[in-house]
């Protein structure tokens, strides 16, 4: 997927034109790769019912966002059931209605961060885990939770649930310039620049926060890496990370598309 840079298109929701404005080849692109991504996460068990939202900015128009709807789990979306909304909370593509919370939260995100063109928010069970637990929740014991160090930052209150913009608002200044949040007693979130980098991070992040559970069930002291080795293992795994994360997502539309192609549709 293209970063969105370009310049805002005046949309109004009722025009021909607009329902041609957003079918484009990259829109498209954008509502492919983002199906994709709500099917592999249920099938690895990172959904939670009809709950989380994945959203992405639409490219060309940075003031719109897809995302899913409102009471459609993870594995029965599909490229075409994805809404275009605007930050007002209109909906100017698609048949539904995101849920309040969604809209709430990854519109403020997606507002107040620029480098957020994908936000992917779950419940994902080994890293929620960890987001209930007091102190930090990754100690940097493990090579692979390396590739967030630097990139983590964590909000420590709870506010219930997002049903105004000032949870969201709240949610987007504790996110700051990090890409990866810990919200305490509730779960995580991921900004990204793309929709691929946001799937590779949410990917690993899930599987970072399971070992660590693993190594603290043992109840043995996690043994921490220095952090001058600590910060040399996150560059080292930068410096290759966007063509990686494009590569891992296109494997994942490969084993869908052998196994559940109807995410196309």
């Amino acid at each position: 997927m293209d970063d969105v840079t370009s310049t805002d298109s005046t949309i109004g929701s009722n025009s021909r034109q607009t329902s041609d404005e957003l079918k484009s080849p990259a829109i498209q692109q954008a509502r492919l790769d983002l199906a994709a991504c709500f099917r592999m996460a249920a099938r690895l068990g990172l959904h939670e019912g009809i709950c989380n939202h994945f959203s992405a900015l639409v490219p060309g128009h940075p003031r719109l966002f897809l995302v899913n709807p409102l009471g459609y789990a993870f594995d029965e979306i599909t490229a075409s059931s994805l809404l275009i909304c605007n930050f007002d909370g209109e909906v100017l593509a698609g048949k539904g209605e995101p849920e309040s919370t969604a809209f709430h939260i990854h519109g403020q995100v997606h507002l107040h961060h620029p480098h957020a063109v994908a936000c992917f928010h779950t419940h994902m069970p080994n890293a929620t885990a960890l987001s209930m637990l007091e102190g930090p929740p990754l100690r940097w014991a493990g090579q692979t939770s390396l590739r967030f160090y630097g990139r983590l930052a964590v909000e420590e209150r709870f506010g219930g649930l997002a049903l105004d913009n000032r949870e969201g608002e709240r949610m987007a200044a504790a996110l700051g310039s990090a890409n990866v949040i810990f919200l305490k007693n509730h779960g995580v979130m991921v900004a990204a620049r793309s929709i691929a980098q946001a799937w590779d991070d949410l990917y690993y992040l899930e599987r970072v926060c399971e070992v660590e559970r693993l190594a603290l069930s043992t109840g043995v002291p996690l043994k921490p890496v220095d952090p001058q080795i600590a910060r040399l293992t996150f560059e080292q795994m930068e410096s290759g990370a966007e063509e990686a994360s494009q590569l891992h997502l296109e494997s994942i539309k490969r084993r869908l598309d052998k196994l559940e192609p109807d995410y196309r549709d």
